[in-house]
C-alpha cells in the first residue's frame, strides 16, 4: 500500500493515528525530516523495528525516494504487519509537492 505526499499531508492535517517512520540514515535526517517523524535507519531496521513498532499500529514509512522504505515495508509485511504504507517518491516528492521550501539533496 502506498500513499502520495498529498495523501500523507491530509492524514497529518486530520490528526490520523499512525506512526511516521523515516528509514534514512542519521546524516540524511539532519538535512530534513517530515513533521512527527521518528528515525529508524534501514541499516538497523530489522533489529529495531520489531522492538519499537507494533503489528497493530498503522505505520507510514519513507526515505529519500521511496526505495528503501519499500524494502522496510516488505520486511514488516513478511512479519505480519498489516497496515504498513510507503510514501511514494519519498521525502523528495514531499518537498516538490507539499513543502517546496524544504531543503532537498
Amino acid at each position: 500500500m502506498n500513499l502520495t505526499p498529498t495523501e500523507l499531508k491530509a492524514r497529518l492535517d486530520q490528526g490520523k493515528d499512525f506512526r511516521l517512520i523515516d528509514v534514512r540514515e542519521a546524516d540524511e535526517w539532519a538535512v530534513a525530516q517530515l513533521p512527527q517523524a521518528e528515525l529508524i535507519p534501514l541499516s538497523r531496521f530489522q533489529q529495531l523495528a520489531l522492538q519499537e513498532l507494533s503489528p497493530e499500529e498503522t505505520i507510514v514509512l519513507y526515505c529519500h525516494h521511496g526505495m528503501r522504505s519499500a524494502r522496510a515495508q516488505g520486511f514488516l509485511k513478511a512479519q505480519g504487519y498489516a497496515n504498513v504504507f510507503n510514501l511514494t517518491g519519498g521525502i523528495d516528492a514531499w518537498a516538490l509537492q507539499v513543502e517546496p521550501t524544504m531543503k532537498r539533496y
